[in-house]
């Protein structure tokens, strides 16, 4: 382990990942010669792909639509993985540990927006990144929480992931009438999702911050429609939970603070643009 050097991200799509530009500036910083890739890698390729990795591969990140699969894959969880049920972090040695670095990186991502005191939400989407995303927003106190996906059924079992969290969770179509008034929407919906005109006229008015997963392509429709109240984009949370995974690539957890992590962070966010 102590001389593997390759590291990538693997995903369906993957062409738009900044997982490079963020990992490789990070790298420089700490005077690493670590290689950092990307790979266009679906869920059934997904094991063929792992299984051929030599002793030169350190870990791998993970986007849709391989979370579930990197969990299955998974001899080793920590508390976040295990409790969502997604890994979007592999640790490659004598058994694969896997970790969820997504909770941290929105939890971190929205304190930083200054959208840490909410406590009403709506959650968009129904995979793993919602998953991630209601833990985050429990454990930053949001106690309601509307949970809308394009299937009710899908929307019906998130709420009841939400619920055993502890959380006050109400299930509709992500067409269903006209939103309540939350002070936050978190959008897990892939940047190129399609949403109709009567969909995107629901949600806007509902008032609130919107914090969207996507970066690319970017502004989302639903990004470009929200124009009365403040927009995040998915930048910042692919940053933090970036930074968490150096630290697991490099210590083993994501617990150990990199080495003068303020000039890491800065060279992460100029790599960005």
């Amino acid at each position: 382990m102590s001389g593997s050097s390759r590291l990538a991200v693997w995903g369906d799509p993957i062409d738009h990942s900044r997982s490079p530009d963020l990992h490789g500036a990070a790298y420089r910083v700490l005077g690493l010669d670590w290689e950092y890739g990307r790979r266009r890698v679906d869920v059934a390729d997904f094991d063929d792909a792992l299984d051929g990795l030599d002793s030169a591969w350190r870990g791998l990140s993970l986007t849709m639509p391989l979370k579930e699969r990197a969990f299955a894959r998974s001899e080793e969880l920590d508390d976040d993985a295990r409790l969502t049920g997604a890994v979007n972090t592999l640790l490659l040695g004598e058994r694969i540990r896997g970790f969820n670095t997504d909770v941290r990186g929105l939890t971190e991502a929205l304190q930083a927006g200054g959208l840490g005191a909410s406590r009403t939400a709506r959650v968009l989407g129904g995979g793993a990144t919602a998953r991630s995303a209601l833990v985050s927003l429990l454990r930053l106190g949001v106690t309601d929480v509307e949970l809308r996906t394009r299937r009710i059924a899908q929307a019906q079992e998130l709420a009841g992931f939400g619920e055993r969290l502890g959380l006050r969770v109400q299930a509709h179509a992500l067409d269903e009438g006209v939103a309540a008034a939350v002070d936050l929407t978190v959008s897990t919906l892939p940047g190129d999702a399609l949403l109709d005109e009567t969909t995107v006229a629901a949600l806007v008015p509902a008032g609130g911050a919107l914090f969207s997963a996507a970066y690319a392509p970017w502004p989302t429709p639903l990004a470009q429609a929200w124009t009365d109240a403040p927009v995040l984009t998915g930048l910042e949370m692919l940053l933090h939970q970036a930074v968490a995974q150096i630290r697991i690539f490099l210590h083993g957890t994501p617990d150990v603070p990199l080495r003068d992590e303020p000039a890491v962070l800065d060279a992460m966010r100029a790599a960005l643009g």
